[in-house]
């Protein structure tokens, strides 16, 4: 699995995926530094890579589209840089690798990690 490290994550995230066996870029190594999410998530689709970010606005914009990829985990804790958060979310893509291949929303905290498979639909 390719990943793409948003904007809003140290690039010392690069080495941890590669080392776990993903290879990773960071968004500044292939796009604009202010260049919104959307094209962000574009980009992604078109190379076929995750998204790895701290931002909400990625399932939104999931939500928002009906998209079926790219897939996208959002980390939430406090503390994102790697030496503190790399084992939960190394741990996390492992066990959710085969729906992240499918098309998946995976948001890893601390306490648990909730997924959505893609599309994600509106709640009636």
């Amino acid at each position: 699995m390719k990943i793409l490290i948003d904007m809003n994550l140290s690039p010392e995230w690069v080495p941890v995926f590669e080392k776990a066996g993903h290879p990773a870029v960071h968004w500044s190594a292939v796009g604009a530094p202010d260049a919104p999410d959307t094209e962000i998530m574009i980009w992604a689709r078109l190379h076929e890579h995750i998204v790895f970010t701290h931002d909400l606005d990625y399932g939104a914009i999931l939500h928002a589209t009906g998209a079926t990829a790219p897939s996208v985990i959002q980390v939430r804790t406090e503390d994102v840089r790697p030496e503190k958060a790399a084992d939960l979310i190394l741990r996390a893509l492992k066990t959710a690798a085969p729906d992240l291949l499918s098309g998946a929303l995976i948001t890893v905290d601390p306490r648990k990690t909730r997924l959505s498979v893609l599309p994600l639909r509106k709640r009636s």
